[in-house]
């Protein structure tokens, strides 16, 4: 499984940057005002559930990566545990769309941040930003998994710096009645916005995309999954105590993705607003660049298997295929849907696809040589955790539910659509 030296060009700490860097930028800055309207000043609890489920799914993902590492990450899981069917078709397409929409959230962030300091907050400019750092990560991302890695790091030790300091500084001036269990909505409202939080963990699924990258994968992915995930559940639980512990929870739905920023200002005063809102810049920046990472990888992969059409394995100059059908559905996304809105949606996602990985992991389980009660466990909290959100959060917000159908039917049509004219293609040529 390993390549020749000189082939590899990413180590542990490229692979988890990658991966910390793609969690951060969702989680701390797109979500802390999403998730405090679901879960009040319990949001830290709604983080650390969401970075256990996150931990189980971990270790499922490491144990499959370390027995079969490649660019296809996950879905390679998909395929090895439930053969190159439907099923598999369907949960690479749900994924590849989940992924876009990430990208698409992110981006829209970002561009929030930017037209606050240079345009007024305008809407329209607010977009242009957003669409303008898509396809300048896209740009970056044609140049090589060495430059993306190297362009991580730095964005992410950035990043992690300033909000370790702010962390520390807001939790030392906290008021902890705002804190206080008994302004917490009922558990069940928590546990609903699980689904949300989870949304910030994503990234540690991108890991697995790395390993065409690592000159050992089998042994150098799963640290790089684990040390993601504890490094994003410590920042996010530290970050959401000091939010919280600064603002009320209403404050924090009010100002939405500049929460952070406001929260600056009491101890920092305006110089910790701006720092934060540089840190903003930076952290969706690399979100951004590690969101749109694996769409090479992972398209080129299954068009080689026949998941995807042949086109997903070529390349229009520079750029790969299935990298540019990413960027321009996630452009579409931020030009033409306010992506907010749809942000849970990527989330639920992500837990039926991380679910199905899971249960393709049951029937590999005696070679990868994981512990099945903790797999059973990580697909009992995973869907656990799905069906909350469905019965609460998309029960009161009916256009999520039929964005969410939506998008699993057109996965389902468009997988159906395809193979039946491979199969047509094949019996053609054989004829």
């Amino acid at each position: 499984m390993t390549a020749p030296a000189g082939e590899k060009r990413m180590t542990v700490i490229q692979a988890t940057f990658i991966g910390v860097g793609s969690m951060v930028g969702a989680g701390i800055f797109a979500l802390l005002g999403a998730a405090g309207a679901v879960a009040g000043p319990a949001v830290w609890v709604s983080f650390l559930f969401a970075g256990a489920i996150a931990g189980l799914q971990g270790y499922s993902f490491a144990k499959l990566g370390a027995t079969y590492p490649s660019g296809g990450g996950m879905l390679t899981f998909l395929s090895r545990g439930l053969g190159e069917g439907h099923l598999t078709g369907i949960g690479s397409w749900l994924f590849f769309t989940a992924g876009s929409i990430v990208v698409a959230m992110i981006a829209s962030t970002f561009g929030s941040y930017a037209s606050s300091v240079v345009a007024d907050d305008d809407v329209f400019w607010a977009k242009v930003l957003a669409v303008g750092l898509v396809l300048v990560m896209t740009g970056l991302n044609t140049v090589g998994p060495a430059a993306v890695a190297r362009v991580q790091s730095v964005i992410v030790i950035v990043v992690l710096g300033i909000l370790v300091v702010f962390a520390a500084v807001t939790i030392a001036t906290w008021n902890p009645a705002l804190l206080a269990p008994s302004g917490y909505p009922p558990l069940q409202e928590i546990v609903a916005s699980v689904a949300l939080t989870f949304f910030a963990f994503l990234g540690f699924g991108v890991i697995t995309f790395t390993a065409k990258d690592l000159p050992n994968p089998s042994r150098q992915l799963p640290k790089a999954i684990y040390l993601a995930i504890a490094i994003a559940t410590t920042i996010y639980v530290a970050v959401s105590l000091g939010v919280f512990g600064t603002l009320t929870a209403e404050q924090v739905v009010d100002y939405g993705s500049t929460a952070l920023a406001e929260a600056a200002k009491p101890v920092l005063g305006q110089a910790g607003y701006v720092l934060m809102v540089i840190t903003a810049l930076f952290s969706t920046t690399g979100a951004v660049n590690a969101g749109l990472y694996p769409s090479i990888g992972m398209t080129a992969h299954l068009a080689s298997v026949g998941q995807f059409p042949p086109v997903f394995g070529r390349s229009v100059g520079r750029f790969p295929v299935g990298l540019l059908v990413m960027a321009g559905l996630a452009i579409t996304l931020v030009i033409g849907f306010d992506v907010n809105k749809i942000a849970s949606i990527g989330s639920a996602v992500a837990l039926l696809v991380f679910s199905a990985v899971t249960v393709a992991h049951f029937r590999l389980f005696r070679v990868t040589g994981a512990n099945i009660v903790v797999l059973v466990v990580a697909l009992i909290v995973t869907l656990g955790t799905f069906v909350v959100f469905c019965t609460t959060t998309l029960a009161a917000e009916p256009s999520s539910a039929l964005a969410l159908v939506g998008i699993i039917a057109l996965s389902i049509i468009i997988d159906l659509v395809w193979k039946a004219r491979a199969r047509r293609s094949a019996a053609e040529k054989n004829t």
